[in-house]
């Protein structure tokens, strides 16, 4: 495992066993286990998440990802009846939205849903991407009224690797206790450890302020390309708080909940300091965090840009050395898995 190239795709690739796959959580939240790396001692401390809060640095302010969760997937049929699946996005203005479909489609497919709702294809992308509009009795509909007819027919966006039909408990489960803004299509998940007592105490004990990244579908995407940096990175919209803007601004250190946060924080940073608009930050071992100091996250997928940002922490070789002892120890990986905390 010496001398990995750090941006080789090939390097951030492991076995993972297919049990270890997470597809509920743990109950309670904060039973799920935690493992703890200390980069200054390079040493390693298996623990739960319920045990979190004796090990945060007594001077650190937390930065918390309060997206929530949209019913982004949906059924329905194109109007020849050819059954369609369609996961919303992203909104590309307040009436234009970037979708995946599964089914074939052209510029001006109508695909039929329940509530009198449609959809027309007004573009195609390379990327297997597609843009539509929304109509609901044949009304034209800005995303914010989109939201609440999706509330009543869509369906929580589980990850494909879960590989099962969502079901009403995920409606809860993979939700944050503190989600706030609706726009997610997949969930911060090392928010999802927390139970409302534990981030109720943990906020009562340390600095804290909440950024907003709407996770986009591209979390997912695999780097498919030999070299890291030929991948083309999703963009998300942020907006980040005053409270969050004080402490960013500050020399406080920010652990960041999630990699979400440690986007919106990094590229809050790197690019000009705007408060709001899209990141498609791409944080890998030659783009080490700038601001953030510490890292609470989930265990990712080989070769996602995602363990890519893990690496950025603690190097390509000590991810995977903790990744490999994770597997070791039986952790669950993926979203609904257990949690990393880098100091």
């Amino acid at each position: 495992m010496n001398n990995l190239d750090p941006l080789l795709t090939s390097s951030y690739d492991f076995k993972l066993p297919e049990e270890l796959i997470a597809t509920h959580p743990v109950e309670p939240r904060d039973a799920a286990k935690l493992l703890v790396y200390d980069r200054k001692t390079d040493t390693v401390i298996h623990t739960y998440f319920y045990e979190l809060e004796r090990y945060i640095p007594k001077d650190a302010a937390l930065i918390f990802n309060d997206t929530k969760v949209i019913k982004a997937r949906l059924y329905g049929k194109k109007e020849s009846g050819g059954k369609i699946e369609l996961l919303i996005n992203r909104p590309l203005n307040a009436t234009e939205i970037n979708v995946y479909i599964r089914g074939k489609v052209k510029v001006d497919t109508k695909i039929v849903f329940n509530e009198n709702l449609y959809a027309k294809v007004i573009r195609l992308h390379e990327d297997g991407s597609r843009d539509v509009l929304f109509f609901k009795d044949d009304k034209e509909l800005r995303f914010e009224e989109l939201l609440p007819v999706i509330d009543k027919i869509g369906h929580i966006p589980l990850p494909p690797y879960m590989q099962r039909e969502d079901s009403s408990e995920d409606e809860k489960d993979y939700q944050s206790v503190f989600a706030q803004y609706e726009g997610a299509v997949a969930a911060p998940t090392a928010s999802l450890h927390f139970t409302k007592e534990q981030h109720e105490r943990v906020c009562k004990t340390f600095k804290h302020a909440y950024v907003t990244l709407h996770v986009g579908a591209g979390t997912f995407k695999p780097v498919e390309e030999k070299e890291i940096l030929k991948h083309p990175m999703h963009s998300e919209y942020y907006d980040i708080s005053i409270k969050a803007l004080e402490i960013l601004d500050s020399d406080t250190p920010i652990l960041c909940v999630g990699t979400t946060s440690t986007r919106t924080v990094e590229y809050y940073v790197q690019h000009g300091k705007k408060p709001k608009g899209e990141a498609n930050l791409f944080l890998h071992p030659n783009n080490p965090p700038q601001r953030v100091n510490y890292l609470l996250t989930n265990f990712h997928l080989p070769k996602s840009t995602l363990l890519m940002l893990v690496a950025s922490f603690v190097g390509v070789e000590k991810a995977l050395a903790l990744y490999e002892e994770a597997i070791k120890k039986g952790y669950r990986f993926y979203s609904y898995g257990d949690a990393m905390l880098i100091l």
